[in-house]
This record gives structure tokens, sequence and C-alpha cells, in this order.
């Protein structure tokens, strides 16, 4: 049962990121490009929406699918990690024309090269689980 209520959010997530063009690799350009404001808007609506229902699921205490109390767990501070695996994946993102969503999202609207994209994200973190232990975390 559960999994096919995440398989309905995932349909509907899908059809969104098709019919709202952010699985679009000319919106991504143009976001790259600095020539239009439609992806940034995007996320910007997503990242408020992850705030509020931060805010609400700590506030309000709400339980997982699974009946489970939510735990959010603070992380070290420091900058350098999130700048150089920003980097990292605003560098794929550019040069793939799409992140982990929309990649899917363009399998499922026909267009199979991005399967080489796929293959490729799925044997990097591959290669990042091996070398997990020797980078700094």
């Amino acid at each position: 049962m559960r999994t096919g209520i995440y398989l309905v959010i995932g349909v509907i997530f899908g059809i969104t990121m098709f019919k709202s063009e952010a699985a679009s690799w000319f919106r991504i350009f143009e976001m790259f490009q600095f020539q239009s404001f439609h992806m940034y808007g995007i996320i910007g609506v997503a990242l408020s929406l992850g705030l509020l229902m931060t805010f609400v699921i700590k506030r309000f205490k709400i339980k997982s699918f699974y009946g489970k109390t939510l735990q959010f767990e603070a992380k070290e501070s420091g900058y350098k990690r999130y700048l150089i695996g920003g980097t990292l994946f605003g560098l794929g993102w550019a040069l793939a024309g799409a992140c982990p969503g929309p990649m899917y999202v363009l399998v499922g609207a026909g267009y199979w090269p991005i399967l080489v994209v796929i293959v490729s994200a799925i044997l990097g973190t591959y290669v990042y689980g091996l070398l997990k232990d020797k980078l700094p975390h």
C-alpha cells in the first residue's frame, strides 16, 4: 500500500516537473546563462516549501508514513564540503542539462539519451562509495 502511495506521489512529481518545464534542457540552459527567472522561481518555491514543511513537521511533531517520529539531526558546521559538493553538483547539472529528479522525468517523456547520464550518475555514486573513507568529510 505504501509503495503505491510513493508511486502516485512520484508520478505527480514527474508530471509537475515536465509540465513546469523544470526538466527542459533549454530552461536549464537559460538559467545558467542568466537569461530567465523561470528556473530560479521554481527553485525558490521548492526551497520555501521545504523550509515551511520542516517548520510544520517540527512544530506539530508529524510522523512518517510508518508511524515513526521524524528526527532532524544537526550537522557539523563548515562550508568547505558544501562549496565543493555544490560546485561538483552544479557542474554535473550544467554538463548533463539535468539534475537527478528531471533525469527520470526525461526518460518517462521518451528522451532515451538521458539514460547515458543516469548510468553515469549511478556509476559516480558507486565510485564515491568506494572512495568515501578517503575523502574529507
